[in-house]
């Protein structure tokens, strides 16, 4: 009979203590919980399982919170670029090149990457078209669009959302399985929308939810993104899926652009923005953003991400004059609030809020 194994935090090693002469075997270090990482994703980007054990170290030397904070600011810095684009340029343009530069830059990843997904099974192959024409091509330009209507600070915001909306889409795809605490941290969630999206809560129009509803679209389809993604990378690498879903999503834009006679040329002073928006907010921040992830504890990491919010706000504020109700600050907080109290809720308690069946952690594997 075995007895419990003692760690050793020096050497990251476990002795078991039925094995001859303390024989040691490595041991995987994770979080100081020790219980699953879940991170939000912003822009519904593909990697590590997002309810899976990341492993992480204990030492100040190798933590990486400050390189989740930076990314997740990258990422708050979108508005900088995409707002005025958005009022001068058609989004499907701006879209269309932004993808153009990111699939040229991925170009070496790209032909082992459709290999591997002929390979692939049809499922797998039917989730990557998916990712790249409706979480990529199709959410970047519903996002992007969000801006010409909208302020700067409500469809970034809003993104915070993807977490309960792709809890809800695994439960659908997946088999994932909803408890009644899903809906105490979706209510105020939703309050905190509600609020962000109208200056005024009882005066309600439809032109006045144009931005938000796009935001939500947007939100809705790279939430989808995760879901697949989750399923998909089962078989394919994170490189894989990361090329393949720009590429995918060019060729998407390509075929949307002549169906609807949408011009694609852009003048050339508006290069130096597309490609800041597609090299810093788009694959700088989600690099670094991964990267990070391996050694950050969850804890930590949950509180870092809130510099997306927090620098988007700061953008709009400062850059664009934007200057929210007292009612919408409420509202915006209500978000972040119950995003980052669903994420410590899914890591300490006993019974999550999802329940995964064994044929949706089949799927997964």
């Amino acid at each position: 009979m075995r007895r419990p194994a003692a760690r050793y935090a020096s050497t990251g090693r476990t002795v078991c203590a039925d094995r001859p002469h303390g024989m040691r075997r490595p041991a995987a270090r994770y979080a100081p919980t020790g219980r699953t990482v879940c991170v939000d994703r912003p822009h519904g980007m593909q990697g590590p399982d997002p309810c899976e054990a990341v492993p992480v170290t204990h030492t100040l030397r190798t933590d990486r919170t400050w390189l989740v904070a930076l990314a997740a600011s990258l990422w708050g810095l979108s508005a900088l670029w995409r707002g005025p684009l958005a009022r001068e340029l058609p989004s499907l343009a701006i879209v269309f090149w932004e993808h153009a530069l990111l699939t040229l830059l991925l170009l070496p990843w790209l032909v082992p990457a459709v290999r591997r997904w002929r390979a692939a099974t049809l499922r797998t192959q039917i989730s990557v078209l998916v990712i790249g024409a409706g979480s990529s091509a199709l959410a970047t330009t519903l996002f992007t669009a969000a801006f010409r209507l909208g302020d700067p600070i409500t469809p970034q915001v809003l993104q915070k959302l993807q977490p309960f909306l792709a809890l809800a889409l695994a439960a659908v795809l997946l088999g994932e399985r909803l408890r009644r605490s899903y809906l105490l941290f979706l209510a105020p969630a939703v309050l905190g929308a509600w609020l962000m999206t109208f200056a005024d809560p009882l005066a309600v129009s439809v032109s006045s939810a144009q931005a938000a509803l796009l935001a939500l679209g947007a939100a809705a389809l790279w939430a989808c993104g995760t879901v697949l993604g989750r399923a998909a990378s089962a078989e394919l690498r994170f490189a894989d899926l990361t090329a393949l879903r720009f590429a995918v999503g060019l060729v998407t834009l390509a075929v949307i652009a002549g169906f609807t006679s949408t011009p694609l040329a852009v003048p050339l002073s508006a290069a130096p923005s597309i490609v800041a928006l597609a090299l810093l907010p788009g694959l700088a921040a989600m690099t670094l953003y991964y990267r990070a992830l391996r050694h950050t504890p969850a804890s930590r990491a949950t509180l870092a991400e809130l510099a997306f919010p927090l620098t988007a706000a700061a953008v709009g504020v400062i850059a664009f004059a934007s200057r929210p109700e007292p009612s919408q600050w409420i509202g915006m907080a209500l978000v972040v609030a119950s995003v980052v109290a669903l994420s410590v809720h899914e890591r300490r308690a006993t019974q999550p809020s999802v329940r995964v069946p064994e044929r949706a952690e089949s799927l997964q594997r």
